[in-house]
């Protein structure tokens, strides 16, 4: 399907790395011209490729961020929302500091990208958004109370959205991936007292027994946004292996 995003403007978040860097990577080799919007601005060896520096908990930059990506080429048909944060422990674990900082960047960052970039969404005709949720959202996962409540309220923003702008022509829709090798990942596990077997008791509770491939998250985000799935709206794709639908006997 190489080239059937040929045309495309797609601004990805937290596409540095981990999946979002995955999916720039797909996009541009289907066509697409990619900003990616991350902390810190990456390096691109691509003339269809930009990077800017912003913090998705800054309105001001957000916005800013946007307006380049459109000034540099003109339009923008495809957002896909991958910026965030994880957050272990129950409910008692994390303060009221941390319940904050994680809603704001799990999903007021989403909201406040969303916000800034539908004019142009709408003014492209036919355009999608993706939300990266997680496979916690639909499954009780121990010890991620305040990480499930965010990732959860991504899955329901999502299906608001899609039915708000059906009219503009603007599909919404999320993927749920399982435990996906990610940076964020290898801090957990580099923190742990054991790191092999940390890892390994994180590989079993996927279904195939190993974590999700950050391709593999892209691959999904990649068929919601692309172009020619226009009766694909209000989905959550779940990429977990069948953590949330299928009972594996150990």
């Amino acid at each position: 399907m190489s080239g059937d995003f040929d045309g495309t403007v797609a601004i990805v978040t937290g596409g540095a790395s981990g999946i979002g860097g995955a999916t720039v990577r797909r996009l541009l080799e289907r066509g697409a011209r990619v900003a990616i919007f991350d902390r810190d601005a990456a390096t691109t060896d691509s003339a269809d490729c930009i990077s800017v520096a912003v913090d998705v908990r800054d309105t001001a930059a957000v916005n800013a961020a946007v307006a380049t990506t459109v000034a540099q080429w003109g339009r923008l048909d495809i957002l896909v929302n991958s910026a965030g944060i994880g957050a272990a422990g129950t409910i008692l674990d994390n303060d009221e500091d941390e319940w904050q900082r994680v809603f704001d960047i799990n999903l007021m960052g989403t909201v406040r990208v969303i916000r800034a970039a539908l004019p142009h969404l709408i003014a492209a005709g036919h355009a999608s958004v993706v939300n990266v949720a997680s496979a916690v959202a639909h499954t009780g996962f121990p010890n991620r109370a305040l990480y499930t409540a965010s990732k959860g309220a991504i899955v329901s923003l999502t299906r608001a959205a899609a039915v708000d702008h059906l009219a503009d022509g603007v599909r919404f829709n999320a993927v749920s991936p399982g435990t996906t090798e990610t940076p964020w990942i290898q801090r957990l596990l580099n923190d742990a007292e054991q790191v092999d077997a940390a890892r390994e008791a994180l590989e079993a509770r996927q279904p195939h027994g190993r974590l999700v491939r950050p391709e593999e998250v892209a691959d999904a985000i990649l068929y919601l946004a692309n172009p020619a799935a226009q009766s694909t709206n209000g989905v959550v794709l779940n990429v977990d292996a069948g953590i949330h639908s299928l009972y594996v006997r150990n």
